[in-house]
């Protein structure tokens, strides 16, 4: 296929309406922070731009995560450095994040300006981005290298897990740093469906909201448009296959996605087994998420 078929689907059913309290706390966390780092699976559309927009000038930095699941061929892409100490990405390799944050943190604090805030020593840290990209396990994971301490905000597999602004936290003794963990908040207008379904794909979105069977078929269809087979030498299809009906059914039959149906008969109510297409579009996304296509990179 040469391009995609939304059906006119509208997006504003897809997001929660905590996201606007969130936002609106994290413009009052925003006057004691010296730095923002924001979270990302994807390099372009997994950005809110209206993060950028409501907080202000900071310097900032900006941490990709799954880069061990992301296309090689494809590096990822800086939207542009600003004022304010300007913007850094750093990514899983060749070293883990947990270990270039701080020093890049503290090496951007400290050649910008801090206004009211020059007599203090401490680093106010804001960690933001949208639902389901792991602020919360990246508070934790420094908490643990730094601190030798445990974790100290609840993470989860679904977006939404963190709803309001929570507390300082100290992930850093020498510098002092404390990091504020905030809620995922997607731009309240999409540029385009296109960007909605991708920030799906990767967990931004609940899956139920979107659908499993539409995210299955762009899936497919981006799978194709890159030339990424995986998913060929994964479900042992002979050739690669552009529609998505033929897949899971595939799917269904070769990992026994079934169900039993009741069929009202002439004759009375009769039990019969058939293919579960909503496991097996479950299945296409979770390995796809998994890793298990191949590295793929959306944008």
């Amino acid at each position: 296929r040469e391009r995609f078929d939304f059906g006119g689907r509208d997006v504003a059913s897809w997001f929660p309406r905590h996201m606007a309290k969130g936002l609106r706390q994290m413009r009052l966390a925003l006057r004691r922070a010296d730095c923002l780092v924001e979270r990302s699976h994807i390099p372009l559309s997994g950005r809110n731009p209206a993060l950028q927009e409501a907080l202000g000038i900071r310097p900032h930095v900006l941490v990709m995560n799954k880069m061990d699941l992301a296309d090689p061929r494809r590096q990822p892409v800086s939207a542009g450095a600003g004022p304010g100490g300007g913007q850094r990405w750093c990514h899983r390799q060749p070293c883990p994040c947990s270990l270039q944050v701080v020093p890049m943190v503290a090496s951007l604090v400290a050649k910008g300006p801090r206004y009211h805030r020059a007599e203090s020593s401490e680093h106010n840290i804001l960690v933001i981005g949208v639902p389901n990209v792991g602020k919360s396990s990246l508070i934790n994971s420094l908490r643990r290298l730094h601190l030798k301490k445990g974790k100290a905000t609840a993470v989860g597999g679904e977006p939404g897990v963190t709803k309001a602004v929570l507390s300082r936290i100290q992930v850093c003794e020498k510098p002092l740093m404390y990091l504020v963990d905030t809620p995922g908040v997607l731009p309240p207008r999409l540029g385009d469906v296109e960007m909605g379904m991708k920030l799906a794909l990767c967990g931004a979105i609940r899956d139920h909201l979107v659908g499993e069977d539409v995210m299955a078929d762009y899936l497919l269809y981006t799978l194709n448009k890159q030339q990424q087979f995986g998913y060929v030498q994964r479900y042992r299809l002979g050739q690669p296959c552009d529609h998505i009906e033929a897949l899971l059914k595939h799917v269904a039959l070769t990992q026994g996605r079934t169900q039993r149906v009741k069929v009202l008969t002439g004759t009375g109510n009769v039990n019969m087994t058939m293919l579960n297409y909503p496991a097996a579009a479950y299945e296409f996304l979770r390995d796809f998420r998994a890793g298990r296509l191949g590295r793929v990179t959306l944008d």
